[in-house]
């Protein structure tokens, strides 16, 4: 069934145009909320969450009226990060948690996920549920007069996720003697993310940390690495972490100033976790955008690598299927089913600095556990409303011959953005020239396409 609001992870748009408008976010939590209402005499209660986003503002009032409009009592958090909200719905025993969020898209967009009681994102058969419910009519969802929601904010929900985060790092380790710069984009983490490292004994440099609701994930955070290279560089650190919009996902730059990507750290933590013997199932999960250099490095290791689709949710959703702990993104969503329900940068970069601090020895000998495949990807912006530039029959039969040239020597990987409009072409393989050829004669078919559509 084809859905009218929800995309790979949650809705998503430009702020104040359809669907990200109080409108639409009304309309959730209405919907939202009757779905999640049970029939006892309890009372209800939803989460909100966001980053720092200058549409917060308008949308988190939105959301509450609906919410408590439809008899949901609400509790705000104020910015903070995705995963906490994740966390902090089941602690609190919520019927329901609410992130507002883009994630690493800029300021102008903005995004609603649902967590369901359980801390996990929800199932598409319930977010179908919803989108059927916002479509119906408004007064269909209104509570009685005296069974009116309340809204209330609470003050300690970021030390509350600090101190879970602080939980997982192996005790009797300590941060200290580690200088780390930390790069918090801007967004949720600009406050908990310093003070969980500075807690646990690192010297930390700050950048990333005053938002203004514009300048969100703006030339720092895990998608635009370049500032912290340059700290990491300048003041002599030890490492360096970012994280994105809302914090689920971390890139790591060693001393030396190199990026450090999601396969790595998952080859990492997978390797540290047999060793210690809590790897639950002997593999991980990842996406079909996984290095082929991850794959050989765990056949190595006697470890399979479980691929999905694109998508965090999809990730986490192999996971609880077969058993595994271990999964994430090449993009740094890191998911450790052990300790969170949804990708977390912070809690992930703690796994990785416990073990350079074990090991004793410089982040760059640590991190760099296997030589990635050469792998391309080149992105295609097309135009919303416009034609499908995957449906020409020129993207196609490029595609078909990409896919032929690359038998038995890689892969090619080309799919459409679930959160932007955007094509994204992928090829990998031991031949770099090879695979930037395919590449090219792949991504000039879409171009065309979308130009002509």
């Amino acid at each position: 069934m084809t859905r009218a609001y929800f995309g790979t992870d949650g809705i998503r748009g430009t702020a104040n145009r359809h669907p990200m408008t109080p409108e639409v976010a009304l309309r959730v939590g209405l919907a939202a909320g009757k779905r999640f209402m049970s029939a006892d005499d309890r009372r209800h209660l939803v989460v909100i969450g966001k980053d720092t986003r200058l549409s917060g503002y308008m949308l988190e009032p939105a959301l509450t009226a609906g919410f408590t409009a439809a008899g949901m009592d609400v509790v705000l958090f104020g910015p903070l990060p995705t995963p906490a909200v994740a966390m902090l719905t089941r602690s609190l025993r919520a019927d329901l948690g609410v992130m507002l969020s883009a994630s690493h898209n800029k300021f102008a967009d903005n995004g609603i996920k649902l967590f369901g009681p359980d801390g996990y994102k929800l199932s598409d058969e319930a977010e179908i549920e919803i989108e059927q419910l916002m479509d119906s009519k408004l007064d269909e969802h209104l509570a009685a007069p005296d069974q009116l929601g309340r809204a209330r904010r609470i003050d300690d929900a970021q030390a509350r996720y600090v101190e879970i985060v602080k939980a997982t790092f192996p005790k009797g380790l300590t941060l200290k003697g580690l200088r780390i710069v930390i790069d918090a984009a801007n967004g949720a983490a600009y406050k908990v993310a310093p003070v969980a490292l500075y807690e646990l004994g690192a010297e930390i440099i700050k950048i990333g940390v005053d938002p203004d609701g514009f300048n969100i994930n703006e030339e720092v955070g895990s998608t635009d690495t370049r500032a912290l290279k340059e700290a990491v560089l300048k003041y002599r650190a030890d490492l360096g972490i970012a994280l994105d919009g809302d914090a689920d996902r971390v890139a790591i730059v060693d001393e030396k100033g190199h990026l450090i990507d999601g396969d790595q750290l998952m080859a990492l933590i997978a390797k540290n976790w047999k060793e210690q013997g809590i790897l639950k199932k002997p593999g991980i999960v990842a996406t079909v955008m996984s290095n082929l250099g991850l794959e050989r490095f765990l056949e190595g290791m006697k470890l399979k690598l479980e691929r999905t689709n694109v998508g965090d949710r999809y990730v986490v959703e192999s996971m609880r299927a077969k058993g595994y702990n271990v999964g994430g993104e090449q993009s740094g969503h890191i998911i450790l089913s052990d300790f969170s329900t949804t990708g977390d940068g912070l809690l992930a970069a703690l796994q990785v600095l416990a073990v350079i601090v074990q090991s004793g020895k410089p982040a760059s000998e640590v991190l760099q556990l296997f030589e990635p495949a050469p792998q391309i990807l080149e992105n295609v912006r097309y135009e919303k409303g416009k034609p499908d530039p995957m449906q020409a029959a020129a993207v196609k039969d490029a595609i078909k011959a990409a896919e032929a040239a690359l038998v038995g020597k890689g892969r090619l990987l080309v799919r459409k953005s679930g959160t932007e409009p955007l094509v994204r072409i992928m090829a990998e393989g031991d031949d770099e020239a090879l695979v930037r050829k395919t590449v090219t004669e792949v991504k000039n078919a879409v171009v065309a396409a979308a130009r002509a559509a």
